[in-house]
């Protein structure tokens, strides 16, 4: 059975630096290059020295596909293309390829300009990088070559988020990216055909969560955040820089205006323009409702919320800012919380996952004091609050997706290891389906079933009562497989067709003559076969395509070829050689198999060739002594004395 192989470079076990290898149908693919957010040395990025231990790894490589603009998918992509080396096609949706290299550059200069970071891209890469990039829209179906097939499907979660289908051969897989079963305030749900692939890749983030109706997380979310400002305190919300930061200032935008609070709300200066551009491009990948009143109204023009100024950090008074990035690792918001930590009447809510070795995980975790790397000690008395508004799906939304997308097999990633054990069980109790958790360089091998199916055939309509025998040769070709007619399969291949026949010989006691035994095994197996077309003619028996004959003098034992129908012992194969020993049969064969080198093996028992055969025979009995008109019946057979062997396979 064909395999399909994948191995995590990032996201096995872990949330972070999403790199996957894909191979079938040998075929190479990777899914997603991002980098770990956790780390700020060599492990931030995929260790691409799996797929080539020294310089570039494009010839192991047939394409890359980016789910979507997050730095933990796409981050290491410039570092791959122009530092690593890869020359090939890169794949990703038109609002990924407008998005990702303005993250990317952002992320540069916190890494290189602020923090001295080595060993990391330039601008200059980041352009090179985006000009291999190949811009793909939902649903069209993109053929990288003849054999591999990709197409696109809405993912949600954040503005150009893709699922991506993958196709070579007989064989496909389904990658989630980042995705969200359920709509929010400014995009859609995920939505992917009834696909049926052979391994569903999916993220399971949330793999044990199931949050609570987005109305009352809402409420919950106002709540703190007014009760907050109502005693004077500052409210920070880190978010990334599109997406969840959108969906929250239309929520707060909605309910500034309903309550009439005077309250100053902040956006980090630069990045709503930026957001608001991005929104009016795309604006087919958002919700109905945005785009039904974005001709009266664009919803992401605020009236309450402000751009703001880093000076407004040691501002007197309440106060809400939104700031970059969403996990306190570094930027704006890391320098905001920084500020603002000590003070107990202030407040940091965050909205959505942190990885693990960042600010925002520790301080969720309960931590009352964070260290820097200048050794500069934070202490944390401002209160700090989790309010799940990830655009991910939770438990119950990656089980729907299981359930419409039928798949045979389940592998997932970009999740914590404890976490995805438990959904893994869940999934293969629940729904019987197979499921995979493979850590980072560890490679799964999926076995999948080969495909058959009937496309073009040309026979007579089905008959009941008379069955009948296909003769073909079974091709297959990059995991697909075709029967094809003999003689078609050999003019293709180029080759001349050569058969040998055998035969199973019984020996039978019966006195009388030969003709009179035949008769008797006629009469038998018209008894045992009623459905079965038999004839008998000049003491052979023909039972469809096999032939039963019955040679031996009167009082001899009979020697009949016949197949094991019923109390018929000594089963042997045999074949009449006409050679004078075994070892000239064998010599014989051999000089069949060299005449030509192929790898095409083709077996079919017909009797058409029969003549040509027997001639060919008769030439080397004569040739080794046998003279003109020899009786070949005479000769010694030679036995194939193992039942079980398979006929000879001659080569081409």
């Amino acid at each position: 059975m064909p395999d399909i192989k994948i191995t995590p470079l990032g996201a096995g076990q872990d949330v972070g630096r999403s790199c996957i290898l894909l191979s079938m149908g040998g075929k190479n693919i990777m899914l997603d290059c991002g980098m770990h957010m956790g780390y700020n040395d060599e492990r931030r990025f995929p260790d691409f020295s799996y797929i080539s231990p020294d310089g570039p790894i494009t010839p192991y490589i047939d394409c890359v596909i980016i789910s979507h603009f997050h730095l933990d998918h796409c981050g290491a992509l410039p570092y791959m293309s122009e530092m690593v080396g890869y020359t090939g096609p890169i794949y990703m949706t038109h609002p990924t390829k407008a998005i990702a290299p303005i993250l990317l550059e952002d992320m540069r200069k916190v890494s290189v300009e602020k923090k001295g970071d080595q060993n990391f891209f330039t601008s200059q890469m980041i352009k090179d990088c985006m000009k291999k990039v190949i811009a793909v829209t939902l649903h069209q179906s993109v053929m990288v070559d003849s054999e591999l097939e990709i197409k696109a499907y809405y993912a949600g979660h954040v503005l150009g988020a893709a699922m991506f289908w993958v196709r070579v051969g007989a064989q496909s897989i389904v990658y989630t990216g980042d995705y969200n079963m359920t709509p929010d305030r400014h995009l859609g749900a995920a939505w992917i055909d009834k696909c049926r692939p052979d391994l569903l890749i999916s993220e399971a983030t949330y793999a044990t969560t199931i949050r609570d109706s987005k109305r009352c997380r809402e409420r919950d979310f106002l709540k703190k955040v007014h009760e907050c400002v109502d005693r004077g305190g500052k409210v920070l919300i880190p978010v990334f820089a599109l997406g969840r930061a959108q969906e929250l200032c239309i929520l707060l935008e909605t309910y500034w205006e309903r309550m009439n609070l005077k309250v100053p709300v902040y956006f980090a200066l630069g990045l709503t323009e930026k957001a608001n551009n991005y929104y009016k491009m795309f604006i087919t990948w958002t919700n109905q409702k945005i785009r039904k009143t974005f001709v009266q109204r664009n919803m992401f023009e605020f009236k309450h919320i402000k751009p703001f100024d880093r000076q407004y950090i040691d501002n007197p008074g309440p106060m809400v800012v939104f700031a970059t990035p969403g996990m306190l690792h570094a930027g704006m918001s890391l320098q905001i919380f920084k500020k603002w930590a000590p003070n107990e009447n202030n407040m940091v809510i965050m909205p959505g996952f942190c990885v693990q070795g960042t600010v925002g995980h520790k301080i969720l975790n309960g931590a009352k004091k964070v260290e820097f790397e200048n050794r500069q000690i934070v202490e944390v008395k401002m209160s700090v609050e989790y309010m799940s508004f990830s655009a991910h799906a939770d438990a119950k939304g990656i089980m729907q997706l299981i359930q419409y997308c039928e798949p045979k097999n389940v592998m997932l990633v970009h999740g914590e290891a404890v976490k995805i054990e438990f959904l893994k069980e869940k999934i293969k109790q629940e729904l019987n389906i197979d499921c995979y958790n493979p850590a980072n360089g560890e490679t799964c091998i999926i076995n999948t079933p080969v495909k058959a199916e009937a496309r073009k055939f040309n026979s007579l309509p089905p008959d009941p009562k008379r069955r009948r025998i296909i003769h073909g040769v079974l091709v297959m070709r990059d995991n697909t497989v075709c029967l094809m007619d003999v003689e078609d399969a050999c003019k293709e291949a180029g080759i001349n067709r050569h058969i040998i026949r055998f035969t199973s010989t019984v020996q039978l006691h019966d006195p009388g003559p030969s003709l009179a035994t035949a008769h008797k095994l006629y009469t038998l197996m018209k008894e045992k076969l009623p459905q079965w077309a038999i004839t008998l003619m000049e003491g052979s028996i023909s039972i469809e395509s096999v032939l039963v004959k019955v040679e031996g003098d009167e009082d001899d034992q009979k020697s009949v070829t016949v197949r094991n129908w019923f109390n018929l012992k000594m089963l042997s194969y045999q074949f009449l050689t006409g050679f004078k020993s075994q070892q000239l049969f064998v010599d014989k064969l051999r000089e069949y198999k060299q005449k030509s080198a192929g790898g095409t093996k083709l077996v079919e028992p017909s009797p058409a060739i029969e003549k040509e055969l027997h001639s060919e025979l008769e030439k080397a009995a004569k040739q080794y002594g046998g003279g003109p008109g020899v009786d070949m019946t005479k000769f010694p057979t030679f036995k194939f004395t193992d039942p079980t062997v398979d006929p000879i396979n001659l080569e081409k």
